[in-house]
């Protein structure tokens, strides 16, 4: 009995272990078809799940395998998924949040996508566009992110997101985007085109994105010329704002600041912030100048700036005189709510590298050359501009230096009055005349009665309202005779203005110490600048007189080169002739009678290879020997009747002929020589 109960207990272990196999392969085979036991799909085994997050990053995958229906975030970068990858399944997974597809092999915006999706992730691929039907798809998508992809203007469809109401979050960085899209939706809180062509952005560019916070342009083409200026007064909201690495000279006009907190604008060109560029600007936390040209700042430029916690200022030339004494004393005011770097002087020498903050009494040289004076309404000067450390620098630019006020303190006409201003005026002691030279610029040029330390030039551009109108005042030393302005409205009246400044005490600079005008009333003139849809008539008669000087001098250089030329000519071509008559009275010689030597040349005439065993004619009784180099020379008889005969005929015959006619073509071994007419040394007659 105790071995049958043995084997029937092993028999049901058995069977056990038989069912316990055949579960384990039920469930590996489930596992591998990605569904369980309801017919759901479950973790792909070839990903990894955590919860409702699933992980199939840097798998190598070409197409989007079977999800669980809990997915939430998806991430799938890194990967090599294209658009045939993504299955049509994929938009019936509605608890989708989140999609990381960046880093894949996408030429078109992707399909299929589920319409929960709230977070977009398609950097580094290749999409080139943007079409509204599949946007449309995603009706509660808020981040969108298209870095480093093909994306330009015009494949952007029109109105392309006005299916997204929820978008607050839009990257472009790094795409080939040539002007701000249109069409934006109202909810943007974010923008980020950096790195793109954008060079111009028009008034109705932000149009209707009053709840942009952050925009990003950095590493773009922008110039002043090519941003209007009411621009991003429309972002009233905004609180940062990234201009890196564009070409600005100044500040863009009107910037908001109620609400700005950052503002970037490092490593662009700028030369002179104008004083009021940052008025309002209460809550602004961090400014960012580095990388630039500044010099010097306007007093009064931070009146307002009393959150400022940031400022960074390296890379500049700073010029720490009396024009920098104002920040001085406000950064000691300020104490340590403030951090600065790289506000270090390089110049004058006597504080070149030493931190602003650290001067005291060394702070007594201004800038003379090239400050740009702006007048206050009450009509006090303001030291600021530029310091120009070169007189081949261009002059600065109209556009550039100027400051809108509403009664401007100087003393040009009542442009109120119907003045008649000509292109020229005289004063006292100084003569004034303007030329336009072109749609956007004019030349003025004066001359004085005697000397002075400076010129206060002044010009004012003429509107529907002038006493409103922009107004722009710089100084211009005293050794110069003409100046240029630049970047002019076209088709506008200026009213140009100068009057010469009295020479300051004390060597400190001409506007360091208040107000040094002279008494002189500034001479003014109008001049017009011209449209530039108008042929210019007399552009041809408006030549710069330097220029046109210049042609009589030119056209003396290219005549007597001409003629230089033309000598050389005629000098080559004699020395031809005269070669060539050389050769063919050498011809007509070795053809006659003559007692002299033959040159080498006759040697070469005749097609006969010099030789030392030629005969040699010697005076004065003519002894013909042979040059033997090997035997020593014997002499022979004087005789008187020689007659000699053309050692080197050219048609070959025979050289030597007298009374006795000898042939023999067999004797010696020099035949060769007799047949060409040359004698032997042993075998020759006279």
């Amino acid at each position: 009995m105790a071995s049958e109960g043995v084997v029937e207990l092993r028999d049901w272990l058995f069977l056990l272990m038989l069912c316990l196999t055949l579960l384990a392969e039920v469930l590996e085979i489930a596992a591998a078809t990605g569904y369980d036991e309801e017919g759901d799909p479950v973790c792909p085994s070839v990903c990894r799940c955590d919860e409702d997050f699933i992980y199939c990053n840097d798998r190598g995958l070409s197409s989007i395998p079977p999800l669980p229906p809990s997915a939430t975030v998806l991430y799938l970068q890194n990967n090599h998924i294209d658009n045939a990858g993504l299955p049509t399944s994929l938009e019936r997974q509605l608890t989708i949040r989140v999609v990381y597809l960046y880093d894949n092999e996408l030429d078109d915006f992707p399909m299929h996508l589920p319409p929960s999706l709230r977070e977009l992730h398609l950097q580094d691929n290749n999409i080139r566009t943007l079409p509204r039907s599949t946007l449309a798809r995603m009706p509660l998508l808020e981040k969108l992110h298209l870095d480093d992809n093909s994306v330009s203007t015009v494949s952007i469809e029109d109105q392309a997101f006005v299916d997204n109401p929820r978008l607050r979050l839009l990257f472009l960085s790094r795409n080939h985007l040539s002007s701000i899209p249109s069409g934006l939706p109202a909810s943007l809180e974010e923008l980020r085109l950096d790195d793109n062509r954008i060079s111009t952005i028009p008034t109705h560019a932000f149009r209707g994105l009053s709840s942009l916070r952050r925009l990003v342009l950095d590493g773009n083409l922008l110039a002043n010329q090519r941003i209007a200026d009411d621009t991003f007064s429309r972002l009233s909201n905004l609180t940062e704002l990234s201009l890196v690495r564009n070409s600005l000279l100044t500040p863009p006009l009107n910037l908001p600041s109620t609400h700005l907190q950052r503002l970037s604008l490092q490593d662009n060109a700028l030369i002179h912030i104008p004083r009021g560029s940052l008025d309002g600007m209460r809550r602004l936390q961090r400014l960012d100048l580095s990388g630039n040209n500044l010099t010097t700042l306007p007093r009064g430029l931070f009146k307002d700036l009393d959150n400022l916690g940031q400022l960074l200022v390296r890379g500049n030339p700073w010029h720490c005189g009396c024009n920098l004494r104002w920040l001085h004393d406000w950064l000691h005011a300020r104490g340590n709510s403030i951090t600065v770097r790289g506000l270090t002087c390089q110049g004058p020498d006597k504080v070149r590298d030493m931190a602003l903050r650290d001067l005291t009494s060394q702070m007594e040289e201004c800038e003379v050359p090239g400050i740009v004076a702006t007048r206050d309404r009450g009509g006090g000067a303001e030291v600021g501009g530029v310091a120009a450390s070169s007189t081949t620098l261009a002059p600065p630019q109209g556009s550039l230096f100027t400051l809108r006020s509403k009664r401007p303190g100087l003393g040009l006409p009542d442009s109120g009055l119907d003045y008649t201003l000509g292109s020229s005026g005289v004063g006292k002691s100084l003569a004034l005349n303007v030329k336009p030279l072109a749609p956007d610029s004019i030349r003025v040029t004066w001359s004085v009665a005697q000397p002075t330390s400076s010129f206060r030039l002044s010009w004012l551009r003429l509107g529907t309202s002038a006493a409103m109108g922009s107004i722009t005042e710089t100084l211009v030393r005293g050794d110069r005779r003409e100046y240029l302005l630049t970047s002019l409205h076209p088709h506008s009246s200026y009213i140009i203005c100068m009057v010469p400044l009295a020479a300051s005490s004390g060597g400190k600079g001409v506007m360091a110490g208040g107000n040094t005008d002279s008494d002189e009333a500034p001479v003014c003139a109008k001049a017009e600048t011209s449209d530039p849809s108008q042929p210019d008539v007399g552009q041809e008669d408006n030549q710069d007189p330097e220029h046109m000087a210049t042609l009589p001098l030119a056209g003396i250089i290219g005549g007597a080169t001409a003629i230089v030329s033309l000598a050389l000519i005629v000098a080559v071509f004699c020395w031809y002739r005269h070669r060539a008559g050389r050769l063919s009275s050498r011809d007509q010689y070795s053809r006659g009678s003559s007692r002299k030597s033959k040159h080498y040349d006759d040697y070469i005439e005749s097609g006969t290879k010099k030789d030392t065993t030629i005969l040699e004619i010697r005076g004065p009784g003519f002894q013909m020997t042979p040059m033997v180099t090997h035997q020593p020379l014997q002499p022979m008889p004087l005789r008187e009747d020689y007659i000699i005969h053309t050692i080197f005929p050219s048609n070959g015959t025979g050289l030597y002929k007298g009374a006795h006619q000898v042939s023999n073509a067999g004797y010696g071994t020099n035949r060769g020589y007799r047949e060409g007419g040359i004698p032997d040394i042993d075998y020759c007659y006279t």
